[in-house]
């Protein structure tokens, strides 16, 4: 039960897939050619799984980071005899600058070994394991590298070293000296479209600067925050553009299934796919990390994927596939081990088809903010966000399974009905330019029914705060968002009451936010959980709005302290070790980052006025 800590890796893509990298160079994580692919490598959730490593033979000390302004790796590996870096990039497309970023990516996964000074010694261990481990392939030398078959996918592993082969792995000794560079890539195709082939060093080495300088033209073009923790902002927008599945425009949760939000428990989902929600609240925060002009290209995805769906009697499906899929029914894979033996691993997610009623006013909250970087509005779309309105208006009195799909029964949960606020609330100031005027009468009424509603339902006076849902004695993080998406006042003394309750309840020793608490049993699962990184960026958020820049400053420092060292955060926080835990990286958590910063940076430019 080994298991390379989940806070030890760093994240590669190319906006159509990613790889996960460990601090020893080696790649155990990787789907191609989409996020929610069936994995090549899956050592992540299974310590005999597959792997692509290239690890110093010697002790070492190890320091990584991003080559600046992308997501292109470093890991300088310093040893007794030498120092070297390994350079590790998923490839971006010919021509990808600015706009057209993950345009044309030919599934290369490229590792460069370059000599600083005296030699270093590696050994290079190459493990594919198809389809989750349940594929050991044949590999067979070919001029240049090594060839892979078996499964769907033909992979060819360029390499300028020989590597011996036996049972499915590949492996080889090599030396790296001062001065030196050797370039190796795994190159994917399905046996539908051309032969994946060995690429040249000098192909390789090329591709890789043309990548680093896809990301940097890209950070240069879309990025223009100058507030606080401008670095770790940035850095989170093109996370979040890493996550992005540029053929489509969906936007996935994050890269990997699985990782528990408990050490041993059961609490283990696959988040390769796009969430309404998430994905509209990533494209906020790329509002303000990284001006995206991916907006338009995500609301015609959600306008394409929801089609045929969206009707009086069927609700908005709450996530779909990055392609526009609509069954992602869950199963489990009994021969994967799981993270640390948190089992079981999962693919699929059950949470598929429940009603979440809340996705309607993230949805149209996104197109709101986004409205002037929508420039292309066609009559499908309108009608879509039209539609998206009108459905809340018909289910805000229904119950739902809420924000954190708790597997037990449906409530009427808070959250929930103050989105459905938002979605009429911000379709109402769209509604000119939805050709919708003649239905703002009737959104109003619905509107401000609704709000009264929660005022009187969702308002626990026992308790002295708003609550978890209509007559619980429990409270929720979500509820940190009435005054940030603008329900009730920041200063409202029922809006103070519910933060003061969570900052002084709802946390641990460290003083990070719970969702809610896991025994009250709501969620219908065994056992517990960390900390949600999102919820405390939510509280450091609605304190900002009230005006306690201080205590909102040290909220945010207590969260952002999490990013590891390439400045990634997974979901949650393990409450006893402090380790992160979840799938990783997590869009909810880096999402918080952003909006939080720039709430901060907002709330002490009003201070200063």
């Amino acid at each position: 039960m080994s298991g390379v800590p989940i806070g030890a890796h760093a994240l590669l893509s190319d906006c159509h897939s990613a790889a996960l990298v460990t601090r020893d160079g080696s790649v155990d994580w990787l789907c191609f050619p989409r996020f929610d692919s069936p994995s090549v490598f899956d050592r992540l959730l299974d310590d005999g799984g597959g792997h692509w490593s290239v690890t110093p033979v010697d002790e070492h000390h190890t320091l990584r980071g991003y080559a600046d302004q992308t997501l292109v790796l470093e890991t300088t590996f310093h040893t007794a005899t030498g120092t070297a870096v390994l350079t590790d990039a998923m490839a971006m497309g010919e021509g990808n600058h600015g706009h057209a970023l993950g345009e044309g990516a030919p599934h290369l996964l490229m590792r460069g070994l370059r000599g600083l000074d005296g030699e270093v010694g590696f050994e290079l261990h190459f493990r594919p394991r198809p389809e989750y481990g349940l594929v050991q392939p044949l590999l067979s030398a070919v001029d240049g590298g090594v060839s892979v078959r078996g499964g769907a996918d033909r992979l060819v592993l360029s390499s300028p070293v020989p590597l011996e082969l036996a049972e499915g792995d590949a492996r080889a000794r090599l030396t790296v000296r001062g001065g030196q560079e050797l370039w190796f890539a795994l190159h994917r195709s399905t046996l539908e479209q051309q032969p994946a082939r060995v690429w040249s060093e000098e192909e390789i080495a090329a591709r890789t600067a043309a990548t680093i300088e896809s990301w940097r033209s890209w950070s240069a073009l879309h990025q223009r925050y100058e507030g606080p923790w401008r670095e770790l902002v940035h850095h989170s927008g093109r996370v979040l553009q890493g996550l992005t599945y540029q053929p489509s425009g969906a936007i996935v949760a994050a890269p990997t299934t699985s990782l528990p939000e408990e050490v041993g428990g059961e609490r283990n989902w696959d988040y390769r796919y796009s969430w309404v929600r998430d994905a509209s609240f990533t494209m906020q925060a790329l509002w303000v990390a990284a001006c995206p002009d991916e907006a338009e290209s995500f609301f015609a995805f959600m306008t394409t994927a929801a089609a045929g769906t969206l009707s009086a009697d069927r609700p908005l499906q709450i996530m779909y596939g990055v392609g526009g899929e609509h069954d992602l029914s869950e199963r489990t894979l009994p021969r994967l081990h799981g993270w640390r033996d948190s089992r079981p691993v999962r693919v699929g997610n059950g949470a598929w088809d429940q009603q979440q009623i809340d996705v309607y006013g993230e949805l149209l909250d996104a197109a709101c903010r986004l409205e002037r970087h929508i420039a292309t509005m066609d009559d499908e779309m309108r009608a879509f966000l039209v539609a998206l309105a009108d459905t809340a208006a018909r289910r805000c009195h229904d119950p739902d399974q809420g924000i954190w799909e708790v597997r037990g029964g449906p409530r009427h949960f808070t959250y929930s009905k103050v989105m459905c606020w938002v979605a009429l609330d911000r379709a109402i100031r769209l509604a000119d330019r939805l050709g919708a005027a003649d239905r703002v009468p009737q959104w109003a009424r619905v509107r401000d029914d609704l709000h009264a509603t929660i005022l009187r339902e969702g308002w626990n006076e026992r308790v002295g705060a708003f609550t978890q849902y209509f007559g619980s004695d429990e409270l929720d993080a979500s509820c940190l968002m009435l005054p940030i998406v603008g329900f009730l006042p920041a200063t409202d003394p029922r809006v103070l009451a519910t933060v003061e309750a969570i900052a002084d309840r709802l946390t641990d020793e460290r003083g990070l936010v719970y969702r809610y608490r896991a025994e009250a049993g709501v969620d219908g699962l065994r056992g517990g959980e960390g900390t949600f990184l999102l919820c405390t960026f939510w509280l450091a958020e609605a304190l900002a709005e009230a005006g306690r820049v201080n205590h909102a400053t040290e909220v945010f420092q207590r969260a952002a302290a999490y990013v590891n060292d390439v400045g990634l955060l997974a979901e949650e926080v393990d409450p006893d070790s402090g380790e992160l835990l979840g799938n990783f990286p997590q869009a909810f958590s880096h999402i918080g980052l952003v909006n939080a910063a720039w709430a901060i940076a907002r709330a002490r430019h009003r201070a200063a006025l």
